[in-house]
């Protein structure tokens, strides 16, 4: 069980970004998308603009395959993410598993879809030449984190320093990119994140990271529909996302998230997290 503390509602840093569409040109965050078009949402682990690089093809690849144009949307940091959320301002959203059980009771978001074949952990990281070996010691430092309610980078991880019973200072910050960055520059001690991140997050500050401990294992980020998407609009985009790893187009796309693939996925898949009984965004589903 998982409840609210000061450390998990602290201020995450706000970057300033511009907000990129999955094709070449660029709207402004709040623009209206035009008639039939869907807004495509992605958790902001990393900036902006590395998610409009990474995404943005991939999301036209779908937007062609489906017949359904696909604009890319994200937000400046979590907790406006969760904001936009909570308003059912993304018509499809890429969202972290705990995300995705709020906003499924809050707004009616429905999960359609998975990544293939990973489960999610939460990782703290530490610099290659460290003296840290063990969780134990990093006992009194500080750790950075991504926002408080970033799943597997934050709350994970902090529950696994908790039933370790290794007390440590917690700080926030933007992304799991700045975590990486804080860590790799000597600014902090240890920070947590994801694999996925830590795979695609920039070659000279990954390579100069290395994972201290992993979290145990959870069902991963939810591809998921407001309910105002039309039935048909959203089987052709799945059968677009899951015909992806069928061909070496494809693969290329999703090996640039380091996605094996994508499969389709409904709500009770994500029952593990529920069981968790986190409480961070309680305040959504008393709306």
């Amino acid at each position: 069980m998982f409840n609210r503390s000061d450390k998990f509602i602290s201020s995450c840093a706000v970057v300033l970004v511009s907000l990129a569409l999955a094709f070449t040109q660029v709207l402004p965050a709040r623009a209206e998308p035009a008639p039939g078009v869907l807004t495509f949402g992605v958790v902001p682990q990393q900036s902006a603009s590395r998610l409009a690089e990474d995404w943005g093809p991939l999301l036209a690849e779908i937007s062609k395959r489906s017949g359904v144009q696909l604009v890319f949307r994200t937000a400046a940091s979590i907790p406006v993410f969760e904001e936009r959320l909570g308003r059912g301002e993304y018509d499809l959203a890429y969202m972290n598993p705990y995300h995705y059980i709020v906003f499924n009771t809050a707004v009616g978001y429905r999960a359609f879809a998975m990544e293939q074949d990973r489960k999610i952990k939460g990782i703290v990281v530490v610099k290659k030449d460290s003296v840290y070996r063990t969780p134990a010691d990093l006992a009194g430092k500080t750790v950075v984190f991504p926002s408080p309610a970033a799943f597997a980078a934050s709350v994970l991880t902090q529950a696994e320093f908790g039933r370790l019973n290794i007390p440590i200072e917690t700080k926030f910050v933007a992304s799991h990119d700045s975590v990486y960055r804080a860590v790799t520059a000597g600014l902090q001690e240890a920070g947590g994140g994801i694999q996925r991140t830590l795979e695609t997050t920039a070659p000279e500050i990954g390579k100069t990271l290395r994972v201290l401990f992993e979290t145990p294992a959870y069902t991963p980020h939810a591809f998921a529909a407001h309910p105002r998407v039309a039935p048909e609009a959203l089987a052709k985009v799945l059968a677009a996302m899951t015909s992806l790893a069928d061909d070496e187009a494809g693969r290329r796309l999703l090996a640039t998230l380091a996605f094996k693939g994508i499969v389709a996925a409904g709500n009770r898949d994500w029952n593990d997290i529920r069981a968790l009984d986190i409480r961070l965004l309680e305040h959504y589903s008393k709306q």
